[in-house]
C-alpha cells in the first residue's frame, strides 16, 4: 500500500481554495460552475443576497447576473431537489436513491417511522398526486390535508402534514418543485419536472457522487457527513494524505496537486453557507478559522453579526464582514469588519475593494460604520 502524501497546511488550503474555484483564475460560466461544485444549497435569507447568488458572485465576480440563475432554473438546466439546485442531468444519479427511499436496508428506526407514516397517509398521498396531475404546479397551501395520522416532531414541522408529506414524496421522486414564487414553492409531478434519463445503478451513482464530492472539495476526510449533502464517503477515491500538524487522514483529488507553489489567490467575501466553510470542523482543521453563523443566536451573544460573511484572502480565511443590504436606502451598510490577527494595510485595502465590488454588483453604495 502506497504511503500517504504529506501536505503542509498551506498546500492543503490551496488545494481546497482551488477546488472551490476561489483562486485568482475565475470561472466564466454559471452552469459550468454549478456542475463543478455539484450543487447550490437553496437558502432564501436575503440580508445581503441569497446564498446561491452570493456563492456564484464570489466565484464569477461582476460577470454574474442573478437573472442567469433564474434562466437556468426556468429552462430546466437546473432542477431543485431537496433544497438544492442540481444540474438537470444529475437527477439520474439520485434516481436510484429515490427508488430506495427511505434508504438502503437495513433501515434505521427513524427511516422505518418515516416509511410507516407515509404509508398510513397513502390516501392523502394519492389525492395530492391526482390534484397535481390535473392542475399542474400548485402551492402546498392549496393542496388537501386529509392525513389520517398527523406529523409530529419536536420542532417547527409539528402538524405541518402536507409540507412534510410533499418533502417525503420529493425524496421518493414522485413530486418536485416546479417553480418558486417568492419564498413559496409550487409543486408538480416529478415526471413533468425531472429529465427522463434512466436511473444510474445505485453503486455506480454513489461512486460518481463521491468522486464529484472530492473534486469539488479538493481535500476531505474519508467519511461521509450526515448533514447537508455530503452523504457519500470518499475513502475509495483520490489519494490518501496527511496534513502536517493535523490529526487523522484525508483524501485528496490528484488533479489539484500540480503547481501548488504557483498558486495565485485573490480576496473573496463569502456567503456564511459557502461550501469552503460549511463543514466547520474541516474549516477549523485546515484554516484554523474561528467562525459560526450567528443568525440563530440572541443578538446580545453574537460576536460577529447576524449574517457575518467570512473573508478569504489568498489561501487564508482572515476575518468577517458584518453587512446588511438596505435596498430601499440604496446602501450596503457595513456595520463591522472583524480582522483576525494583524492585517496589513494592503490586506485591508483588498478587503475594502472587495466590499466595494459587492456593493456595486448589488447596485448599492457602501455606507461604512
Amino acid at each position: 500500500m502506497a504511503a500517504d502524501l504529506l501536505l503542509t497546511p498551506q498546500q492543503a488550503r490551496r488545494i481546497a481554495v482551488r477546488a472551490q474555484l476561489l483562486s485568482a483564475h475565475r470561472p466564466a460560466d454559471a452552469l459550468e460552475t454549478i456542475r463543478h461544485l455539484g450543487f447550490l444549497q437553496v437558502d432564501l435569507t436575503n440580508v445581503v443576497a441569497q446564498h446561491p447568488d452570493l456563492a456564484l458572485w464570489s466565484r464569477l465576480g461582476e460577470a454574474y447576473d442573478p437573472g442567469d440563475l433564474e434562466e437556468l432554473v426556468g429552462d430546466g438546466a437546473l432542477v431543485e431537489h431537496r433544497a438544492h439546485l442540481l444540474p438537470g442531468e444529475d437527477i439520474a444519479l439520485h434516481r436510484a436513491d429515490m427508488d430506495l427511499w427511505p434508504g438502503e436496508p437495513p433501515l434505521k428506526e427513524w427511516q422505518e417511522d418515516l416509511r410507516d407514516w407515509v404509508a398510513a397517509n397513502d390516501a392523502c398521498r394519492r389525492e395530492i398526486l391526482a390534484l397535481l396531475r390535473a392542475e399542474g404546479p400548485t402551492a402546498a397551501r392549496d393542496l388537501p390535508d386529509t392525513c389520517e395520522v398527523p406529523w409530529r416532531s419536536t420542532g417547527w414541522t409539528d402538524n405541518k402534514n402536507v409540507m412534510k408529506l410533499l418533502e417525503c414524496l420529493e425524496s421518493r421522486g414522485e413530486v418536485a418543485v416546479a417553480t418558486r414564487e417568492g419564498r413559496e414553492r409550487r409543486w408538480d409531478l416529478a415526471s413533468r419536472v425531472h429529465p427522463g434519463d434512466p436511473a444510474v445503478p445505485v453503486a455506480e451513482a454513489h461512486r460518481t457522487l463521491a468522486s464529484r464530492r472530492l473534486r469539488a472539495l479538493g481535500i476531505a476526510r474519508p467519511r461521509a457527513l450526515e448533514a447537508w449533502d455530503e452523504r457519500h464517503p470518499v475513502r475509495d477515491t483520490g489519494l490518501g494524505a496527511r496534513v502536517e500538524g493535523v490529526r487523522g487522514t484525508w483524501r485528496v483529488d490528484p488533479d489539484r496537486l500540480a503547481d501548488l507553489d504557483a498558486f495565485e489567490g485573490r480576496t473573496a467575501v463569502l456567503s456564511p453557507l459557502d461550501r469552503l466553510v460549511f463543514d466547520r470542523k474541516r474549516m477549523e482543521d485546515l484554516f484554523a478559522f474561528d467562525y459560526q453563523l450567528e443568525m440563530y443566536k440572541p443578538a446580545a451573544t453574537r460576536r460577529w453579526g447576524y449574517w457575518a460573511m467570512p473573508v478569504l484572502d489568498g489561501d487564508e480565511l482572515v476575518g468577517k464582514v458584518d453587512a446588511t443590504a438596505d435596498r430601499d436606502g440604496g446602501v450596503l451598510i457595513v456595520d463591522a469588519v472583524h480582522e483576525d490577527g494583524d492585517w496589513s494595510r494592503s490586506r485591508r485595502a483588498r478587503v475594502d475593494a472587495e466590499v466595494d465590488a459587492l456593493a456595486a454588483w448589488l447596485g448599492l453604495e457602501v455606507a461604512r460604520a
